[in-house]
């Protein structure tokens, strides 16, 4: 027996693989959470001394952080929904690539239809909007800047994919890096009421762990986003110059916190404390482009992210400390 969706045709053994609720979850890519601690880094900037902290600066960071996930959901469901109706979904999750699991993709395996993903989106996106809006009610500071950046990042972000189609048309890479800043930015801005310019190195930094894993998937994914289009630097380069652009990023990744302790942006051992992401940056790239394993060296870029995170907070807890000491 065979059974149909708005997604195609299935076979009787490949219909329900899994729940819906699962589904859902892949859609909405809620097991890659590394945007998220943001908000994280932004709260530890303004943690110390703990007796300064105000309830409201808690209710707003949660109210923010829910917002986040809920937008960057919308964002990565209303990406899928672009790349399974184009076919560059089909193209890089297909049977000819054993390294990516379909199932990632709901609407490439079958699970959802298009109609329930798209419903997923905008309701997701709607809820996202609606905690950011609560979040800035309740912000015990709202700078007209932050206020301005939240604003444009959700109208942004939401068309990622969709719409103005940002990834599509040569800017999915500076969105990449932009999307982490301005999420620790904003998170801050509604925190501590002002402008930090360590505060801005460190989202920064917290944005290029993103754009090195992005980086790696488009250069597995150049023959499928050539097929429709998609103008990253993987499809509008050649290989050495995609190499030499991942390698320029890994190393401006270095030189952003060394340039900031040099400057004074941030403390002298800032540089030195962050080597060793560093470090995993360059078995990254090796990973990549002398052994040849790109998916690999994508999946390295997680922990190197999620080393920086934490870094960055300790950094802000070190110079909190320092200032209540």
């Amino acid at each position: 027996m065979t059974t149909r969706t708005e997604a195609g045709p299935l076979t009787s053994k490949t219909a329900r693989p899994e729940s819906k609720l699962r589904s859902y979850a892949r859609l909405g890519k809620l097991d890659v959470y590394d945007y998220y601690p943001s908000v994280a880094v932004a709260l530890s900037a303004v943690l110390l001394p703990v007796s300064g902290l105000r309830p409201t600066t808690i209710v707003t960071l949660t109210l923010f952080l829910a917002g986040a996930v809920c937008v960057i959901v919308a964002m990565v469901a209303l990406d899928d929904v672009t790349g399974y109706r184009d076919g560059s979904d089909a193209a890089n999750y297909g049977p000819d690539d054993p390294l990516r699991n379909k199932l990632r993709k709901p609407l490439v395996a079958g699970t959802l239809t298009l109609r329930e993903a798209l419903g997923f989106g905008w309701a997701t996106a709607a809820a996202g909007a609606a905690l950011w809006a609560a979040a800035v009610a309740t912000a015990p500071h709202r700078p007209t800047w932050t206020v301005a950046l939240v604003v444009v990042l959700f109208v942004v972000s939401v068309q990622y994919s969709y719409g103005l189609k940002i990834s599509y048309r040569g800017f999915q890479e500076i969105f990449l890096a932009g999307l982490g800043a301005a999420l620790v930015m904003g998170a801050y801005g509604l925190a501590a009421g002002h402008f930090s310019g360590f505060v801005l190195v460190q989202g920064v930094l917290f944005g290029f762990g993103p754009l090195l894993f992005g980086v790696y998937s488009n250069t597995n994914d150049i023959p499928g986003d050539q097929a429709v289009g998609r103008r990253t630097v993987a499809c509008l380069v050649s290989p050495k110059g995609n190499a030499v652009f991942i390698g320029s990023l890994s190393a401006a990744e270095f030189l952003t916190g060394a340039v900031a302790s040099a400057t004074g942006i941030a403390p002298w051992w800032f540089v030195f404390l962050m080597l060793p992401v560093t470090a995993l940056r360059v078995r990254q790239f090796l990973t990549g482009f002398r052994h040849g394993d790109i998916m690999r060296a994508r999946k390295l870029g997680f922990p190197a992210h999620r080393v920086g995170t934490v870094l960055l907070i300790t950094a802000n807890l070190i110079v909190g400390a320092g200032a209540t000491g």
